[in-house]
């Protein structure tokens, strides 16, 4: 984004939105309520965030909960309202971490339009998942971390490299390869005690 974050931390927010895993959200508001105070609390004059707030509600189809507490949301509306809440500034960088996880199917498709409008845009998304799979069939650039450290990092190509799959380079990369999960488990299954 070309600011320090360090040396300026209020300058790179503003241009960033972030859904952390586990994200806590003010139960006691209402979806809307929270869109309303995240906006405000970012400097956007009230009657963007409205028009902003009404159009994500709209599209993260939570238009219908938006008067619900968000104690009462279940965990897909929580992370699309999360999504809402980071993308109400129009962030140039959307950090995301594990955004599908625990998500329904019909959540998680409609979380992945609104990202795929997002970066047609020019925008970038930094996620984080442990599903390849879905690594695969999102991501131009992929890094494998292990242990704090970077193992690989290019395109999907580069770093899949030779092997069937981005999830099979993966095991090789973090040391995990030809480990065989069912070993010593020969009790396992057949309907015996």
């Amino acid at each position: 984004v070309g600011h320090d974050v360090w040396r300026d931390p209020a300058e790179v927010k503003a241009r960033i939105g972030v859904l952390p895993e586990g994200l806590r959200l003010f139960e006691r508001l209402s979806g809307r309520e929270l869109l309303g105070y995240t906006g405000r609390l970012r400097g956007l004059p009230g009657d963007e965030v409205d028009r902003r707030a009404t159009q994500l509600l709209d599209v993260l189809d939570l238009t219908g909960a938006q008067h619900k507490l968000v104690v009462d949301y279940s965990t897909g509306m929580r992370k699309k309202t999360g999504l809402a809440a980071a993308l109400l500034h129009n962030p140039e960088v959307l950090f995301l971490d594990e955004p599908f996880e625990g998500v329904d199917p019909v959540s998680a498709q409609t979380i992945r339009g609104v990202l795929e409008r997002y970066t047609a845009s020019g925008a970038t998304v930094v996620f984080s998942s442990h599903v390849m799979e879905l690594v695969e069939s999102l991501c131009d650039w992929v890094a494998v971390m292990a242990a704090g450290r970077i193992r690989a990092t290019g395109t999907l190509a580069e770093v899949r490299g030779g092997a069937a799959s981005l999830q099979e380079a993966f095991l090789e990369l973090v040391g995990a390869g030809g480990r065989d999960a069912g070993s010593g488990l020969d009790w396992l299954g057949g309907g015996s005690r």
